[in-house]
């Protein structure tokens, strides 16, 4: 049951997009540990629904790094078994289970390796009705909902209990799980209804962008690959751009890979066609650093050939774009190779500013994998950014796994600032999603598309974009630690002996 229920968690994830599966398999979880399991079967059972989900959630890994994969489930499980194992039984659990997994998936937020925030719930929910809750908690907040909601589904609700005595288990109903279960449904539509939507006008308030696509081959990695392929590509597909026809071009992640971009044969190219067409242009570059490391960046090129903005990617990809323990790996005969070099870490504000017609337009800029981590966002959105920019390069990855995932978080990512987000990749996917989460012109894998959209812009901020995640982390280990508290002070209570009365 563990297993069959992780599985279904899996299928509620891009691309497969079942989402009302993450509750169907969370309430199969919920009865697979039962009502008092010893801690170590809990643990089990734990480990085996998270390694069931996260095994295709994330089998994008596979392209990048075969050991990491597994490590990576390994270490996610193993977060989730802790988790059951120390969740309270009885009555309580299903308030103390929900907040416990939450916990869980904030850890693996941070940590390792800085975080890998992929096929998590929110990311299945992103096409959902819950999707709404994001702009009040972010994806912490959207967890609890739904680990909450899939737990009092199971029981102890009193409306279902035969669920567990279907299965020749003991369960008995409680009204911890209804009012778990409608607590969490009535806070969040209310809540997300009523909260601001961060899409206040700016000035200028709207911006006129081409997103530009390339197109090529998936599964291809820059160590055997032509960098001048690439941006013959771009630069084919941007010459269909007609003059005075948008504000900004956009070009991906990576598409100009040179030693120093300064005084390039490819910045003059982009010059030439920001020239032609009257607009600047941002751009991804892959730059060369001291010590055999590189630098991830996007630069914002002006009709007259200044660089003008520059940010630098701050989340680095593990086993992408840098080896974490290479020495070690190296010593166990991994193919750290792969990697040959290690990309600097940026340190800078994420935003870049954008010049247009009678001033400046700021862009909360996230490279790729940065628009996985909320954080990242509110950084630019907190320093004035009035649209969400996200140039990827998705092209080392077969399938589609890894770039659903990544639209499904764009929109999630809109949908917690109130802003548009301008998605741009050499081969797919492409996008312009609205602040509702709405997605626009997405591109096919692999195509060669130039895409145009006028977006809003806008300046106003969301309760999510104030507050962060820490307020909703702390909220949840306080319900944890009253899930053992309350349940342990009336066993207290119980054995409590009344001594005789004396006349």
């Amino acid at each position: 049951m563990a297993v069959a229920a992780g599985v279904a968690v899996a299928v509620s994830l891009p691309p497969w997009g079942l989402w009302p599966l993450a509750f169907v398999g969370i309430a199969i979880f919920e009865t697979s540990l039962g009502e008092h399991l010893p801690a170590r079967t809990r643990a089990a059972r734990g480990f085996l629904f998270t390694t069931a989900w996260m095994l295709p959630g994330m089998a994008w890994m596979w392209s990048l790094t075969i050991p990491g994969y597994f490590v990576a489930v390994v270490i996610f499980a193993g977060f989730h078994a802790l988790a059951a194992a120390i969740s309270p039984q009885g009555p309580w659990r299903v308030i103390g289970r929900p907040a416990a997994h939450t916990l869980a998936e904030a850890l693996r937020l941070v940590f390792p390796f800085g975080g890998v925030p992929l096929a998590t719930l929110p990311i299945g929910q992103a096409d959902g009705p819950l999707a709404g809750v994001v702009r009040v908690g972010g994806v912490i907040l959207l967890t609890w909902v739904v680990f909450q909601i899939g737990f009092a589904l199971a029981g102890p609700s009193p409306f279902v209990p035969q669920l567990a005595r279907m299965r020749g288990r003991r369960s008995s109903g409680q009204w911890h799980g209804v009012f778990g279960l409608l607590a969490a449904i009535v806070v969040v539509i209310i809540a997300a209804t009523i909260a601001p939507h961060g899409t206040h006008s700016a000035q200028p308030a709207t911006l006129r962008v081409a997103i530009v696509q390339g197109g090529g081959p998936q599964g291809t990695r820059a160590i055997n690959s032509d960098p001048r392929e690439v941006v013959d590509r771009h630069l084919a597909a941007t010459r269909t751009i007609a003059p005075g026809a948008v504000e900004l071009v956009v070009w991906p992640e990576n598409v100009i890979d040179v030693p120093v971009l300064a005084g390039s044969p490819e910045l003059s190219e982009v010059t030439a066609q920001a020239a032609r067409i009257g607009a600047p242009f941002a751009v991804g570059v892959t730059e060369d650093a001291p010590g055999d490391h590189f630098i991830n960046a996007q630069v914002v090129v002006t009709q007259d050939g200044q660089v003008v903005s520059r940010y630098e990617k701050v989340h680095r990809v593990p086993f992408g774009e840098y080896m974490p323990l290479r020495g070690l790996l190296h010593a166990l005969g991994a193919p750290t190779n792969l990697v040959p070099r290690d990309a600097v870490a940026g340190t800078g504000p994420a935003f870049l500013d954008i010049p247009v017609a009678g001033g400046k337009v700021r862009a909360a800029t996230v490279i790729s994998w940065e628009v996985f981590f909320g954080s990242r966002v509110r950084d630019g959105i907190g320093r004035g950014g009035t649209f969400i920019l996200n140039p990827t390069n998705g092209s080392s990855y077969s399938g589609t796994i890894l770039q659903s995932q990544q639209v499904a978080s764009s929109r999630l990512r809109a949908i917690e600032n109130g802003r548009w987000v301008v998605q741009v990749s050499p081969t797919g996917f492409s996008a312009f999603v609205s602040p509702d989460g709405e997605v626009f012109e997405r591109s096919a894998v692999s195509e060669q598309k130039v895409i145009f959209r006028t977006i809003d812009l806008a300046s106003g901020r969301t309760w999510y974009s104030h507050l962060g995640d820490l307020p909703w982390e702390l909220l949840v280990v306080v319900v944890l630690l009253a899930s053992w508290i309350v349940p342990g002070r009336a066993w207290l209570a119980k054995r409590r002996v009344t001594p005789p009365v004396t006349a």
